[in-house]
């Protein structure tokens, strides 16, 4: 990415808390109803499991950064890994369109969350005009430089951390353990099968891969801040599950799944506790949109920098790059046509897919980064059954979730095959082998 006239200015805790403003977004804040749907009062379960998945994957990842410091992240790894062929173009291009069509999720429920301060009754352009005001209001300020994204993460992060904190204990303390007995959980299988939504939860951690080049010193900081922000970000997870589900019937959850942790403030906190939490979800979303748009600005420049996009994706345009413009409109433009949920799932799967390829591709670089291959082989497998467990439960609930995915795969094998024959030339790894 085009560095800030600043120098370098993701450290540790930037880049811990960019970490955290990807996850906790529309993860927690829209999905814990969709996921309680399932796997009900056990959904705290399914953060456990989902966490452990991203561990061992930002493990693998924060190896793989340290000895290949780009802002490509994942895009770099696959070309150190798999060379320039065929396979890692297409990763990287479907890298890509699910960081997209993620960003479009977290846009939608952005939009959804500030709907609810209207007057009821209003139009329901407004859900509209809200996702689409929080996408333009980003590209700004990321068009401003990376200095501007890290200062306005540590500030956003600080809120939205303080204030899920807050309900937790205070859900902790006051909960009712009835609600919590493992006599009222779902099958085992279901807590599985939430994995589908609940790892949608964790996987915005792969934007620090993209900041080591803002980083001064990348090889001691990046696996440090990778483990750092997703063991914070489990154990609120799974306090703030706790909060929920032991204040609240699972029924009157999934009943409220738009504003699920508003409504568990409530007989806490009263009205001003639901005002906060709606409040600390507004933050959180765009929070989450900023750290987002930072990582895919990243992503595509590299591609556009190896021939995978069009060049127009790497040309500089203030302290960004024109990519930047190009996926806040695609978000935008996705954000208007997908539903929340369905997207959640398809998110996950393709993400945990490209993470299963990366990882694999590590175990052939292990000689290189230093990395326990036992560790780095648990997350390939962890990635591999977790995508199908996933793809099990969307295909018996059905929709047309199967059929995106197969397009996503198609539209980034024939987008390859195209960039191929028309810009005749491949990824390649920017540092040296």
């Amino acid at each position: 990415m085009y560095k800030s006239s600043a120098g370098k200015p993701i450290g540790f805790w930037s880049a811990v808390s960019m970490g955290i403003g990807a996850m906790v977004g529309a993860g927690i804040f829209a999905l814990l109803g969709e996921a309680s749907a399932i796997s009900g009062s056990a959904v705290y379960i399914s953060f456990i499991i989902g966490g452990i998945i991203a561990l061992f994957s930002g493990y693998s990842l924060g190896k793989l950064g340290a000895r290949y410091p780009s802002a490509g992240g994942i895009v770099e790894y696959l070309a150190q890994a798999w060379g320039t062929g065929f396979l890692t173009g297409a990763m990287s291009i479907m890298l890509y369109l699910a960081a997209v069509v993620s960003l479009s999720l977290i846009a939608k429920a952005f939009g959804n969350y500030a709907y609810t301060f209207l007057p009821k009754g209003a139009p329901v352009l407004w859900h509209h005009v809200f996702s689409v005001g929080i996408v333009l209001l980003f590209v700004f300020i990321n068009l401003r430089g990376a200095k501007d994204v890290a200062i306005w993460e540590r500030i956003t992060v600080a809120v939205k951390f303080s204030v899920l904190s807050m309900l937790a204990v205070a859900g902790i303390v006051f909960l009712k353990p009835e609600l919590l007995s493992p006599q009222l959980y779902p099958p085992v299988k279901d807590i599985f099968f939430s994995l589908s939504i609940t790892f949608f939860a964790y996987e915005g951690f792969r934007v620090i891969t993209n900041t080591a080049e803002d980083m001064p010193n990348p090889a001691h900081t990046l696996p440090r801040a990778m483990v750092t922000a997703i063991l914070l970000v489990m154990l609120l997870y799974v306090a703030v599950a706790f909060a929920v589900f032991g204040n609240l019937p699972t029924e009157k959850v999934i009943a409220s799944r738009d504003y699920a942790l508003a409504e568990a403030a409530l007989p806490i906190f009263g009205h001003l506790g639901f005002v906060v939490v709606a409040v600390a979800a507004l933050i959180s979303t765009a929070s989450s949109i900023n750290a987002n748009l930072y990582a895919v600005t990243n992503v595509t420049y590299q591609l556009a920098k190896d021939g995978e996009l069009p060049v127009a994706f790497g040309r500089p345009i203030g302290h960004s790059r024109e990519g930047l413009v190009i996926s806040g409109f695609l978000v935008i433009l996705l954000s208007l046509l997908f539903d929340l949920s369905q997207i959640a799932a398809i998110g996950s799967i393709s993400i945990l897919f490209v993470h299963a390829v990366t990882h694999l591709g590590h175990l052939r670089l292990v000689g290189k980064t230093g990395a326990s291959r036992l560790l780095v082989g648990l997350a390939a497998v962890l990635s591999l059954l977790a995508m199908g467990l996933a793809l099990v439960y969307v295909s018996h609930r059905g929709g047309n979730v199967i059929q995106v995915l197969l397009g996503f795969v198609s539209v980034a094998a024939i987008t390859e095959l195209l960039l191929q024959k028309i810009n005749h030339r491949r990824v390649r790894p920017r540092i040296p082998l």
